[in-house]
């Protein structure tokens, strides 16, 4: 059982930055993705951005490529999500999942493992 934790969010006036972390507890595997999806109020669940734990491939939803980066370090068991130019519609509840298949997908429904959720607010 995975478990995962997430943290960083907040509130920040736009063109800011911010980097959320999401650490995973439980059995050790090395072929497992993770990934943010965020949902904004009234809205379903979006793909925000992937990475592959033990191949390094990465995939991002176009409305944030280019701003967003999305990382890991396996030491660690945590994956990060640098987000630049935020603008007041990456305004959302932030979440990690992870996927126990070594190929990053964009679905919600191929996830396996979520967390509970945290708020980014951007202001304009």
């Amino acid at each position: 059982q995975e478990q995962l934790v997430e943290s960083g969010g907040g509130l920040v006036q736009t063109g800011g930055s911010l980097r959320l972390s999401c650490v995973a507890a439980g059995r050790s595997r090395s072929n497992y993705v993770t990934a943010w999806f965020r949902q904004a109020p009234g809205k379903v669940r979006e793909f925000v951005a992937a990475v592959s734990w033990s191949f390094s491939s990465t995939r991002y939803a176009d409305s944030v490529k280019g701003r967003f980066t999305i990382s890991r370090d396996n030491a660690k068991n945590t994956m990060y999500l640098q987000m630049n130019s935020l603008k007041p519609e990456d305004t959302a509840v932030y979440y990690c999942a992870a996927r126990l298949d070594w190929m990053t997908s964009p679905h919600v429904y191929e996830y396996d493992y979520w967390g509970q959720g945290i708020q980014v607010t951007v202001s304009s």
